[in-house]
């Protein structure tokens, strides 16, 4: 079943923008499919089960980079914010408020 992915009327929102909101769409998907495998394997008692949907959940992992990293690509405001956050040590919330900046 699709997602509604767009707010607005779609023939009216150029090619760029379905792209993005597609993209978008997919980023939310990866990150719900990270989070459905990381509750099943938190329950699954079988190893050999366990592995295979770690496995699985690494390639949601890099699905969700890679979606990632196309948003970024194309709002470079984004990315300079996300520089000021992601991969750094200290308080998140104190990146997130320096990143506003």
């Amino acid at each position: 079943m699709p997602t509604e992915q767009y707010h607005e009327p779609a023939n009216e929102l150029s090619e760029e923008t379905r792209t993005f909101a597609r993209m978008i769409t997919s980023v939310i998907e990866e990150a719900e499919a990270i989070s459905w495998y990381e509750q099943r394997i938190s329950l699954e008692k079988n190893e050999q089960a366990k592995a295979i949907m770690k496995n699985a959940q690494n390639e949601e992992f890099k699905h969700f980079g890679m979606d990632l990293e196309f948003c970024l690509r194309q709002k470079p405001k984004w990315r300079e914010m996300m520089k000021t956050i992601l991969f750094t040590k200290g308080d998140i919330v104190a990146k997130g408020e320096e990143a506003e900046d």
